[in-house]
């Protein structure tokens, strides 16, 4: 497993990241990754419930770690898709933590693939999003959310009910976005 330092030295060109994305890594700034954690916690048990195609395609790679840095977040993330017992928590870009794989870019990038509306492979080679640690895990999860249906960022609009409303407006906007990636 690696350890690692959270910060990239890469940032976002101009012409991939918009400013909503900017303003929402402001905003998160000062908010205490506490009050973070059990959002996360949910919502990755309930993608877990509803999605077990994508946890059952990760094979072996259920037990690794994966570091998902959206460039433009104060913060990074950090996966563990097991099945059983999956777990999604964030930490300060100045920790040091333990991961198996990285996967790093814009979040207007990140948002298309996870959304299920872009090439991930052309995103990839075109160095709009980058990998890192094992890179046989990584491209395991991106192809294990390639070949779902639907779109997991509606699964977790879902999941949030009326409380995520407010949600719902901001990726209407950012759908809206989409296709100057």
């Amino acid at each position: 497993m690696l350890k690692q330092s959270n910060t990239f030295t890469n940032q976002p060109t101009a012409e991939k990241t918009t400013r909503m994305p900017k303003l929402i890594g402001i905003a998160l700034a000062p908010v205490p990754l506490v009050l973070i954690q059990p959002v996360l916690a949910r919502l990755v048990r309930d993608i877990a419930t509803r999605r077990s195609e994508l946890f059952e395609r990760l094979g072996p790679h259920t037990k690794t770690f994966f570091m998902i840095d959206v460039v433009e977040l104060p913060f990074v993330l950090r996966l563990l898709p097991d099945p059983e017992e999956p777990k999604l928590t964030a930490h300060r870009r100045r920790e040091n933590i333990e991961f198996g794989a990285s996967i790093s870019g814009p979040f207007m990038t990140l948002f298309t693939i996870i959304d299920g509306n872009s090439d991930s492979d052309a995103m990839f080679f075109s160095r709009d999003i980058r990998i890192g640690g094992n890179t046989e895990a990584a491209v395991c999860l991106r192809n294990a959310m390639d070949d779902l249906e639907g779109s997991i960022i509606d699964d977790v609009l879902d999941i949030g009910g009326v409380a995520f409303a407010p949600l719902r407006l901001v990726m209407a906007h950012l759908r809206g976005k989409e296709n100057t990636i």
